[in-house]
């Protein structure tokens, strides 16, 4: 019954669950962020005014952080910003860029020749970005997709992606699964939009807690008090390790395709759902197909 099968796209995304804004103006926050947060996301762009983008740029060599656990956002590609963030970029030793309002694979192509080096996550915030979210998930140097809520209905002409109740409209949550979908079908790990209501932290944890069930490999943050709430969500309980490393014992010990356990039909995929709980916690299993 043990086959070695694909790793799920989140699986490979190694920076964890709570990626944190932070201004790369405001270089005093550089430290503070990292230690707060899984990844923090040094920004270059709608964060920094026209005016501070240049000391923002210089910010990136003079304030160190771990590159493992750092990525840069650069403004949009057709932008008049987007030459200097590279040059600025090259001269430090972070590898992974968040390309803003990406909308096609050509930007994908020309960030790889300008720098084969660069991985990239492309963010998709825009109507024709979540249009081609498949196009751009199937270039190489796009390691994840991330997609952004209120950029997409500025450019549709809207004015609120989520209705009174706080929930997202129908356009935004069908943009939501659109990229989901875009990355996975590429093996890409997909990154699920910030929360803009800060004080809010039950919506927060709500939204969270979906975007894991969902297979999100992270959610971006806004705030550090947002961190521990995307943090509880993407950790899996006591209760729900045991379960699944109970269901997996079953599993061997049925040595069939398709069995019974404690009333439910179990095949491949409710397997493989196990298995992500367990690399949730840290733990790494035996991978199923049937």
């Amino acid at each position: 019954m043990h086959t070695t099968v694909t790793e799920p796209a989140n699986a490979a995304f190694a920076m964890g669950p709570a990626l944190l804004f932070c201004p790369a103006d405001r270089p005093e926050r550089f430290a503070k962020a990292a230690e707060r947060s899984d990844a923090v996301i040094l920004d270059l762009e709608d964060a920094v005014a026209p005016d501070a983008k240049g000391a923002a740029r210089r910010n990136l060599a003079e304030i160190p952080l771990d590159p493992r656990r750092t990525i840069v956002r650069i403004n949009s590609a057709g932008s008049a910003h987007v030459e200097a963030d590279l040059e600025a970029l090259a001269s430090t030793p972070y590898r992974t860029l968040m390309l803003a309002k990406a909308e096609s694979p050509e930007q994908l192509r020309g960030l790889a020749a300008a720098d084969p080096g660069l991985t990239v996550i492309a963010l998709c915030e825009t109507a024709l970005g979540v249009v081609n979210a498949a196009a751009i998930a199937a270039e190489p140097n796009v390691v994840a997709l991330m997609w952004g809520a209120e950029d997409l209905v500025a450019s549709l002409g809207g004015t609120s992606s989520r209705a009174e109740d706080g929930g997202y409209r129908a356009v935004a949550l069908h943009a939501r699964s659109s990229v989901l979908l875009a990355a996975g079908a590429f093996g890409k790990a997909a990154i699920d939009a910030v929360y803009t209501a800060i004080p809010d932290l039950d919506g927060l944890a709500a939204e969270a807690a979906d975007a894991a069930a969902s297979g999100f490999a992270a959610k971006a943050c806004i705030h550090p008090n947002q961190v521990a709430p995307v943090r509880a969500a993407y950790a899996p309980s006591p209760a729900a390790v045991a379960a699944a490393r109970e269901l997996l014992a079953a599993a061997d010990a049925a040595g069939t395709g398709v069995f019974q356990f404690e009333g439910r039909m179990i095949d491949g995929p409710i397997l493989r759902h196990a298995e992500a709980v367990l690399r949730r916690a840290g733990e790494h299993p035996a991978r199923y197909q049937i």
